[in-house]
């Protein structure tokens, strides 16, 4: 009994313990361009026609170039716009945070459904790219 209680207390403290890496860290701030719909290539501009419906969060590389898209789905009225709150490089990832932003108030907000998504393009630095929310 003894034996097995040491091996848990053993399992227990090493499971506790992590190696902080230095990947997590931000080596730095991106520069982006927010493109108009008229901008994105036909081929990524398809994809979101099918996709901007629902929610959804898509990567595309394209001549040493990445795009970033994030879609929030169907909404009820217009009015809605997307903010980047982070776009920044670790040693192994480009990480995105993304937020919704709702009509503001006293602003008129039409009926009508809408799809608010956002394309960013910077240059494609060959690393995954991580959605944060």
């Amino acid at each position: 009994m003894k034996k097995w209680c040491f091996v848990m207390l053993v399992i227990c403290i090493l499971a506790g313990c992590g190696v902080q890496t230095q990947d997590e860290e931000k080596v730095a701030d991106l520069e982006f361009t927010v493109l108009d719909p008229e901008m994105i290539p036909e081929e990524l501009r398809n994809v979101l026609e099918e996709k901007k419906v629902s929610p959804f969060k898509v990567t595309y590389e394209d001549e040493g170039d990445l795009y970033i898209c994030v879609g929030y789905g169907e909404q009820k009225t217009s009015g809605y716009s997307i903010i980047v709150e982070e776009l920044y490089l670790t040693s192994n990832a480009v990480y995105v945070d993304t937020k919704l932003l709702g009509p503001e108030k006293g602003e008129e907000a039409a009926a009508a459904t809408t799809c608010p998504y956002i394309v960013l393009k910077l240059p494609d630095m060959e690393k995954s790219v991580v959605f944060e929310q």
